[in-house]
């Protein structure tokens, strides 16, 4: 069975940050491209960072230079460190790996980040 366990969110004040790690196990990791994704109440999950295995990033717009996505292939760990935080940031965030020769997404359960003073 698949797991992707996120852990690190919670509460912090804007302008505060926090560090989110997923750890999974090596079969949906060493390959597959990681990622986070957050959905917010009455939105859409949408994108916020990726990485590949050889550590090519992505960012969304709305987080780029603010967050910073790492995997650590040893541990079998994918890292968002979010900085500059702000109320607009509050979701829950989903730890994502997606391989790319079956297109298969896999989804982790999601941890909450608030955002608020």
């Amino acid at each position: 069975q698949v797991q992707l366990v996120e852990s690190g969110g919670g509460l912090v004040q804007p302008g505060g940050s926090l560090r989110l790690s997923c750890a999974t196990s090596r079969s949906v990791f060493s390959d597959n491209r990681m990622g986070w994704y957050r959905q917010a109440p009455g939105k859409q999950r949408e994108l916020v960072a990726t990485i590949t295995r050889d550590g090519a990033t992505y960012y969304a717009s709305s987080v780029k230079g603010r967050c910073t996505i790492s995997r650590d292939n040893a541990k079998n760990t994918v890292n968002l460190e979010m900085n500059s935080l702000k109320p607009e940031d509050t979701a829950v965030y989903y730890c994502n790996s997606f391989n790319t020769w079956t297109m298969s997404h896999y989804w982790g359960q999601g941890t909450q980040v608030t955002v608020s003073s």
